[in-house]
């Protein structure tokens, strides 16, 4: 810059000079010359680098602006997202589905804690029962360990806060087709074994003192898997039978009282 700066002085002494009339030679009048209209040019291409870096500024600007406006709006609706469901979630907590008294909910979540074979959520109200521990294969009579855990289980069901629920009781297979004849005979299917374990369980409740208008019963075979039945381990977990515990308004397929519009 220096450089540039010295030379067009240089230049500029020569262009005064001559306009004083100094005697000056014509070969260094020509240098001269041709050195200002160099730098002129140069002072020309540099302007127009400014203006250019100046043009490309604005627009790395403009982009910054707008990359800023999209970065506002992705953000306001990922809160907008986490509103949305952190009010879902507060709807089950609440438990829009399943307003069980919490008095019910405690109790069956310790006999969860107690019993390593069944777990309870507190907010669906559904408890899911191992059915190796409530049967043995192909079979439809309780153990006596599963006795003792659904005594338990009715026990609760017979208190004063309980007594305006709903029970549904639905059995499930794995994807095994049943072995042994004689059981064949007694159950064709898996749609037969799953609602005779279901049954099994209903009654058993309904004899320990639950009553009976409380109590509904389905079968889902092997249909409603929660694992693959590929491994030993995947099918013992299909292998269940499910007690939902319902609120007296919670709809209900085939109860008269939860789905009056049908009838």
């Amino acid at each position: 810059m220096r450089l540039l700066q010295y030379l067009s002085w240089m230049a500029c002494s020569a262009a005064c000079c001559f306009a004083a009339g100094c005697m000056v030679p014509k070969n260094q009048l020509t240098s001269a010359q041709s050195l200002n209209q160099m730098l002129a040019e140069q002072n020309r291409a540099q302007i127009a680098e400014i203006e250019n870096l100046h043009s490309h500024s604005t627009t790395l600007e403009d982009k910054l602006i707008r990359a800023e406006e999209q970065i506002a709006t992705i953000d306001k609706q990922w809160r907008d997202d986490r509103q949305r469901l952190a009010a879902f979630e507060q709807e089950l907590t609440d438990g829009r589905g399943n307003k069980l008294p919490p008095g019910i909910s405690t109790q069956l979540a310790n006999l969860s804690r107690r019993y390593s074979s069944i777990e309870f959520d507190t907010v669906t109200g559904a408890a899911k029962l191992d059915g190796d521990v409530l049967f043995d294969s192909a079979d439809v009579e309780l153990k006596e360990d599963a006795q003792e855990m659904l005594a338990q289980f009715a026990k609760i069901l017979q208190t004063p806060e309980a007594r305006d629920l709903k029970l549904m009781v639905v059995g499930h297979t794995d994807s095994l087709k049943i072995a042994r004849r004689g059981a064949r005979e007694k159950f064709p299917d898996n749609f037969h074994l799953s609602s005779a374990r279901a049954l099994s369980v209903a009654r058993f409740l309904t004899k320990q003192g639950v009553p009976e208008n409380q109590v509904g019963v389905s079968g889902f075979g092997s249909h409603q898997p929660i694992a693959s039945n590929v491994t030993a381990e995947q099918r013992r977990l299909n292998r269940r039978v499910e007690i939902f515990v319902l609120p007296p308004d919670a709809p209900v397929v085939g109860w008269t009282e939860t789905t009056t519009s049908l009838y």
